[in-house]
């Protein structure tokens, strides 16, 4: 694929020039365009209490058997070759929806009790959030992303399939009497006639001192339904904000962070200057800052959201002798990592889609 526009370098040259040639044998993630891999994404889940219509159909999906879902101990076996011996330190915990697992809080306190301890952050629909809150901040959360799509209760229940938008304020309002600073908001905007309701989203956010991140609604869909053509894109998004407030470029240096922002005008937070992002994986691709990896719930590893293979760890967990797994685990997925592309071939003639929709991904 081309890489123009992605701002990655040309491939290091590979012995024999295979994909799997000259995988580094120690040392952190590495791709064989020189980016390092230092942010993991865990889907803990499939499964969703939201049956959002940009993500799945009403009546669900066929999830996951439990027996294929990773177990507690399985989790933090991996997590901790991750951080341990494969130089993570940021994790993300995400499903499906990630406080349908029971055992969250116990993962990620082993996680905390890791001698590198990595930064631990969460991506949720709030659900629930005000009764497990407090335990999973003292269990080491530190940071929080909160789906909400649009503050007007007829069309959250017309996004989502359900009246919950109540449970989602509260949820918002739960983390930040917890400690959880900034708390941001995830928001996908599923069709342009929701784009008119953006601003009073933002002004939601802004009264209530969260932070807003947009989303370009991304081609995971269950349904493949996914139409380039139909997708509301980060220009539409940010003339629309900016019909109501004034955008500043932000003197924040952006880093390998997924979302672009804006400082709003005239708005500060105890952090100081407001800012709201914009997350555009399809019209303004970042793959050459890219930083992350994935773990599904079932064991598989990721080196990209839009990737079309993946590689098992689970076989390895529960088949090969204890003394042989941590290494096996590393092995692989320093492997699965040297085999990343340049970037996403969304914008390409020919694009095929994954198999698998966001839901058993993790975002």
């Amino acid at each position: 694929m081309s890489t123009v526009g992605l701002g990655i370098p040309a491939p290091r040259p590979s012995p024999g020039g295979a994909p799997t040639a000259g995988v580094p044998s120690d040392g952190p993630l590495r791709d064989t365009f020189g980016r390092v891999a230092r942010d993991l994404r865990v889907s803990v889940t499939d499964r969703c209490n939201l049956r959002c219509t940009y993500c799945m159909p009403a009546e669900g999906l066929d999830w996951m058997p439990g027996d294929s879902v990773l177990t507690t101990g399985e989790f933090i076996r991996v997590l901790t070759v991750a951080v341990r011996d494969l130089g993570i330190e940021r994790i993300r915990f995400t499903g499906g929806e990630p406080l349908l697992r029971r055992d969250l809080e116990e993962i990620i306190a082993a996680v905390a009790s890791l001698p590198s301890r990595p930064e631990i952050a969460m991506t949720t629909n709030g659900l629930g959030l005000t009764r497990r809150i407090d335990g999973l901040v003292a269990a080491g959360l530190q940071r929080i992303n909160i789906s909400l799509d649009t503050v007007d209760r007829e069309r959250f229940a017309e996004i989502t399939r359900r009246d919950r938008l109540d449970d989602v304020l509260a949820g918002l309002a739960a983390a930040k009497r917890a400690g959880l600073d900034p708390v941001k908001v995830n928001a996908v905007v599923p069709d342009r006639a929701d784009l008119g309701a953006l601003p009073d989203l933002l002004a939601y956010c802004l009264d209530h001192g969260y932070e807003l991140r947009i989303i370009e609604q991304m081609p995971l869909d269950a349904d493949h339904a996914w139409q380039r053509a139909r997708m509301v894109t980060a220009d539409e998004i940010l003339a629309t904000l900016r019909t109501r407030f004034t955008l500043l470029p932000d003197p924040a240096p952006r880093g390998s962070a997924p979302a672009a922002t804006w400082v709003v005008d005239g708005h500060r937070t105890p952090r100081g200057p407001a800012r709201v992002g914009v997350i555009a994986s399809v019209t303004r691709p970042f793959c050459g800052d890219c930083d992350r990896t994935r773990l599904t719930a079932d064991g598989s590893l990721r080196n990209c959201l839009f990737a079309t293979s993946e590689s098992d760890v689970r076989t390895v967990l529960r088949t090969l002798p204890d003394e042989e797994i941590d290494a096996a685990i590393a092995a692989i997925w320093r492997g699965d990592m040297w085999r990343k592309a340049a970037g996403h071939e969304v914008n390409a003639d020919g694009y095929r889609q994954p198999d698998r929709p966001m839901s058993a991904i993790g975002g």
